[in-house]
């Protein structure tokens, strides 16, 4: 089992850091490596650069973090919370991501695990959803084969991959895999949207592939 930190540390740790990103006197580069961070609040906290490789983060909150240019290889980050994060150009190569919250994540330039990309993804939803308005549900995965939210139709538009991604790391991080490939410059959509939001979004962007 790796080191465990009391708040009083990780803060600390988290002071060091900001001290070496902006090198000021005493500053440590973070390392969390092998760290137990089960639960951790870490919401907000700036990390952009850190060794995060093989720490435990399984439901930890880090929400609106700075994890731009970590290292978060081989971490595992079941079900923690990185809606809003921003993992710009992070290594997240084997880090198992099952069940976590990407909604809104940057994603742009990190290290994922392969998925395919799926060309203009926004307006293929589109055509389906106006062809007919009840294909789009977004308060479930998959409805049925001719219904389902924003995640569940990159997964269904994905084929044999998608439903490969889907259970190794569950609906909402497969879409969001599959968004950040097809959308590397966009954050990652907010999945617990409610349709006419969602559809609004899936409207933009895909105007987007017109342009």
């Amino acid at each position: 089992m790796g080191r465990t930190y009391t708040t009083e540390e990780l803060a600390q740790t988290l002071e060091l850091h900001r001290k070496w990103l902006t090198d000021e006197e005493g500053g440590v580069r973070a390392d969390l490596s092998e760290a137990d961070l089960i639960r951790a609040n870490l919401s907000g906290a700036n990390l952009s650069w850190a060794n995060l490789s093989g720490a435990n983060l399984s439901w930890a909150n880090l929400s609106w973090a700075d994890l731009s240019e970590a290292n978060l290889s081989g971490a595992n980050l079941i079900r923690a919370n990185l809606s809003w994060a921003d993992l710009s150009r992070a290594d997240l190569s084997e880090a198992d991501l099952s069940e976590a919250n990407l909604s809104e994540a940057n994603l742009s330039g990190a290290d994922l695990p392969y998925v395919p990309l799926i060309p203009d993804l926004d307006a293929e939803i589109l055509k389906r959803v106006e062809s007919c308005p009840t294909a789009l549900d977004m308060r479930q995965w998959h409805t049925c084969e001719t219904t389902h939210c924003r995640a569940g139709w990159a997964i269904t538009l994905a084929g044999e991959s998608g439903k490969v991604l889907e259970s190794i790391y569950g609906p909402s991080v497969a879409g969001a895999l599959l968004y950040a490939r097809a959308y590397p410059d966009l954050p990652v959509p907010n999945f617990v949207d409610s349709n006419e939001a969602a559809l609004e979004d899936i409207r933009s962007r895909a105007a987007m592939a017109q342009v």
